[in-house]
This record gives C-alpha cells, structure tokens and sequence, in this order.
C-alpha cells in the first residue's frame, strides 16, 4: 500500500451530499477533493491526478456518463458511479462508458467505503522506481543514472563531486521541484542560508555543462517558489 492517503474526487451537484461524502471519507483516512458538477470536475482533473473519482450520474449539464467517457480517453483512474437509477440497464451502460462499479442511490456509506477499498485493492501497485528511465536524455546531452556518468555525444562530461551528487539528487525525480533547503539536506551540508546560496551556485555551474543557453535554461529549470527542477525530453 502507499504511505500516503489516496486522494478521492467526489462529483455531485447535491451540496448536502458531497459534504457528507467528503467528511465521511476523510474520516477513513482518505484525502478529499469535491467538485458541484462535470465543468467543475474537468478543470480539477487538468491540474490533479487521484486515485479513484465518485461520480453522480444525474447531473445538470454534462452528465456523469458522458464524464466517465471523458475520463476514459485520457486516464484509467478507477471511476464510481452513483445514481438514483438501479436497473440493469443502466449498470451496464455505466460500464460500458468506462466505470469500475455502479452504486445505486440510497445507499449506505458504509457500503460505499467498501467498495471504493475494493477498487483501490484491484489496482496494480506501481513501481516508481520502473517509472525512471535508466538514461535521461537532456539535448543532446546523456545521463546515465545507475552509473551518474553524462555524455555528450561520445565525449564524457566531467562533472565535479556536488555537481555528481546535483544530477543523482534530480534524476530520482524527474520533472519534480526539489527545494533549495532539500537540497542542502541531500549534499549533507549544514542549513542555512549561507548554504542555499552556495548550492544556487553549483547549480549555475551544472547548467553551464547542461545547457546551450545557461541563462535561459531549458533542462535544469527554476520553480518559482519551489526550488530547481530536472526536465529531461
């Protein structure tokens, strides 16, 4: 299982039931995020990636179904779907748009909650370290991780001792911000300000082995307000 919660996304128009859903779950130790209709959830679902999505079918607008189907062309997060409706051919169309289970409405929390632990149960655990390529590709510069050796072209680049552990540090996770102060913790030196300064300064140093233009950096990137990213092609 994950050491962090699963975060839920719970679809309703009915206020009074999403609120309720959404303290229930949270007091089973999920984290949750509601939206009040399919607009709403869309533009959730372009900046948050969750574990599983409870979605009611009738809604005003754009229904639950046509949702799912949305889901579906981009994502295999498991879906739930509620509805007032419980006959056979209903579940089935559900299915077929892509849901993972049916509840029909009334229901019991209780049954809920275990069926989203069911689904939950059902996904294939992923492996994050399969997830990392084993060579990042910067340009036309190469990264090796297991060997945190870098290339460009046939020709090493050498790097320096902190500018080796920099690389080793980001290629864990690529396409994450790492923070300044994590940083600092990572290279074992003492904290402070002092030290943040200096490892600004070894990342101006890695960008200039890194990139064609170091003051416009295109693999080695700032985040504002979150620290320096990797952003391998």
């Amino acid at each position: 299982m994950k050491d962090i919660a699963p975060h839920l996304l719970i679809v309703d128009d009915d206020e009074r039931i999403r609120e309720l859903l959404r303290k229930f779950l949270m007091r089973h130790g999920f984290l949750v995020t509601a939206a009040r209709d399919a607009a709403h959830a869309r533009r959730i679902l372009s900046g948050l990636d969750f574990d599983l999505i409870v979605l009611d079918v009738m809604m005003p607008g754009e229904d639950g179904m046509s949702l799912t189907r949305g889901i579906r062309e981009t994502s295999q997060t498991p879906v739930l779907l509620l509805t007032a409706k419980g006959e056979t051919e209903d579940r089935i169309a559900g299915l077929e748009a892509g849901a993972d289970d049916y509840l029909a409405k009334p229901f019991e929390p209780k049954e809920l909650l275990l069926r989203i632990n069911a689904i939950l149960r059902r996904m294939p655990e992923v492996d994050e370290a399969a997830t990392v390529p084993k060579v990042l590709h910067l340009g036309g510069i190469r990264y090796d991780i297991d060997r945190g050796e870098m290339w460009q072209g046939e020709e090493p680049v050498r790097l320096t001792a902190t500018e080796s552990q920099l690389m080793k540090i980001f290629s864990k996770t690529p396409g994450e911000a790492v923070s300044r102060s994590k940083l600092v913790e990572e290279l074992g030196r003492d904290t402070g300000q002092a030290q943040e300064r200096a490892v600004d300064v070894q990342i101006t140093r890695l960008r200039r082995k890194l990139e064609e233009d170091p003051k416009q950096p295109q693999y080695l990137q700032t985040v504002r307000g979150a620290g320096y990213m990797l952003a391998p092609d």
